[in-house]
């Protein structure tokens, strides 16, 4: 679970959010990432960037008021 302050959502905290997703994502499938971009000759960031954002939705946010 991810609690926030609902007045709290600039940019910042969006960035801060995204960068412990990805930081999540890399830790639980950086080695298959990897492995994936080595067969496909894709760019491991980039593929890390797009799992990040999927993985945000699989989050549960709990909003203080």
């Amino acid at each position: 679970m991810v609690y926030l302050n609902f007045t709290d959502l600039s940019e910042e905290t969006q960035n801060r959010l995204l960068e412990d997703s990805k930081k999540d994502v890399e830790r639980k499938f950086g080695d298959d990432i990897r492995k994936y971009v080595r067969e496909n000759y894709t760019c491991f960031e980039t593929m890390i960037e797009e799992e990040a954002l999927r993985n945000l939705y699989s989050y549960t946010f709990i909003f203080n008021i």
